[in-house]
């Protein structure tokens, strides 16, 4: 039987796993659902359709799943889904999504630490960290292994690459492509992930084609098309030079630069 503190206010629906433990003045909504051994520490909000799968630790006064804050919200029931294994710690805001149906989502093994806000419609991946009081604004993609430093702002509908690092006190207005380094306002890359890379197990002929991707891209000053078509011609096919190709060129707002 899950482990629910008196004062915790849990409506009636909730779906909450036997193991579960929810701490002292919780609030829980009849949408909800706490999967397998989820401590919700204390004072947590976990309000409309949110879903929070196994071993997530959420810290006090999160809030998960408010309504989205979207001036196009026209009722239903959207909502949030968050993976398993995740830390999310104090005054983390997550917004559900804007439509009926929608989905604001999390994956797996993420650090969202304190103040971040993840707006509504975003889609993070699985093994991301969120540094204090990042800013996410809608629709938002950060994908897998990406690292965001404090007090980042990111604009509505970009996309953060795949093992991108960007530097706390960033300001995020196109995408930031898979592998780079950047940071600033404006934003500029400044580098490739090496380290980043060389902990996430990406092989040395992977990290060989990224670091030659960076220097056409970034170091030789030619238009965009024309360093697409060097890469294809010049850098080993790896897969992270295709993940950093596809990404790039079905960006819809442009690339960081």
């Amino acid at each position: 039987m899950a482990h629910i503190h008196p004062t915790a206010l849990v409506a009636e629906g909730a779906r909450i796993a036997d193991d579960a433990v929810i701490g002292p003045y919780c609030t829980i909504g009849a949408q909800a659902e706490i999967g397998s051994g989820t401590e919700l520490v204390s004072h947590v909000v976990v309000e409309g359709k949110a879903i929070l799968g196994s071993g997530n630790r959420v810290s006090p006064f999160a809030v998960i799943g408010g309504r989205t804050q979207d001036l196009k919200f026209k009722g239903g029931s959207p909502g949030v889904r968050i993976g398993n294994n995740n830390t999310i710690r104090e005054y983390v805001t997550i917004n559900a999504a804007t439509n009926d149906g929608d989905f604001t989502t999390v994956g797996n093994h993420c650090l969202l630490m304190a103040y971040s806000h993840i707006a509504h419609c975003c889609h993070i991946g699985s093994h991301v960290i969120i540094a204090n009081a990042c800013q996410i604004a809608g629709h938002v993609t950060i994908e897998d292994m990406a690292t965001i430093e404090g007090l980042v702002g990111i604009v509505q509908f970009l996309r953060v690459g795949t093992l991108a690092f960007v530097g706390a006190m960033s300001k995020i207005t196109k995408d930031m492509p898979p592998y780079m380094i950047a940071n600033g306002d404006p934003l500029e890359v400044r580098g490739f992930n090496k380290v980043g890379m060389e902990r996430r197990g990406i092989s040395e002929e992977g990290r060989k084609a990224i670091k030659e991707a960076y220097r056409i891209l970034y170091r030789q000053e030619m238009p965009l098309a024309q360093a697409l078509e060097k890469l294809a011609t010049e850098v080993l096919p790896t897969p992270e030079i295709e993940r950093l190709v596809g990404f790039i060129q079905s960006s819809e707002k442009g690339i960081t630069r």
